[in-house]
């Protein structure tokens, strides 16, 4: 399950935010890019997600085991994203909002026993039958990558994730995260403002990384974190 982004330029009219990018990430490796509010890290996620605004166009290719996606609508594009907030339905208690991220092709009887198997897997299976303002920042947290794993991405996006969270639960939930992609073996690409986020062995991006050598922005992996 890697992630190939070969060539990819994104702009608008008036502006280039991206020229010329290349990367390739295996399965249960981590990109971690980093750089200034405004360069273009979120617009890149979007882009690899099949949400990118009309106003960009976008060429070069993005493609998952060899077969490009760039022209598949995001829901076919098998790409989960994790954001800041952990954005669980109020409504929904959480082995609701667990099985909301499985396939219709579960019956609910099916999607209700998944979901309560998951959290017994991260020993939350006590706050199944709470709604979300009823748990902790960190179990919401969980909850919520949990939700988006549980939707089987072949790749997934981490966007500032960490970010909401005080330092001791920040901590404690990086590891959660990184520890399940690794375990299924998920490509995945995170964009962040704190080099504490970057996991050991992870490529770091600091970007534009030739901005001073060259008016391209193109990057590449060229730094390990250690």
């Amino acid at each position: 399950m890697s992630l190939s982004v070969q060539n990819l330029t994104i702009k608008t009219p008036q502006l280039t935010l991206l020229d010329d990018m290349s990367f390739v990430v295996e399965n249960g490796d981590v990109l971690s890019i980093m750089g200034p509010s405004g360069c273009g890290k979120s617009t890149l996620l979007s882009a690899i997600a099949g949400h990118l605004s009309p106003e960009f166009e976008c060429h070069g290719d993005i493609s998952v085991n060899e077969a490009s996606i760039l022209a598949l609508p995001a829901e076919k594009r098998t790409v989960g994203i994790l954001f800041q907030d952990d954005l669980l339905f109020p409504h929904l208690n959480v082995w609701q909002n667990l099985a909301f991220g499985l396939p219709d092709t579960m019956t609910a009887a099916e999607k209700k026993a998944r979901a309560l198997a998951t959290l017994q897997e991260i020993e939350l299976s006590d706050i199944a039958f709470k709604a979300p303002d009823q748990i902790s920042g960190g179990q919401r947290a969980r909850v919520s990558l949990m939700r988006t794993l549980l939707s089987h991405p072949k790749v997934i996006l981490l966007d500032e994730p960490f970010s909401k969270l005080d330092k001791p639960l920040r901590k404690a939930f990086r590891a959660f995260v990184f520890k399940q992609i690794k375990a299924r073996n998920i490509a995945a690409v995170m964009v962040t403002h704190d080099d504490s986020d970057v996991p050991m062995e992870s490529t770091l991006l600091n970007w534009p990384v030739y901005e001073q050598e060259s008016t391209s922005n193109a990057i590449k992996p060229e730094q390990k974190h250690a």
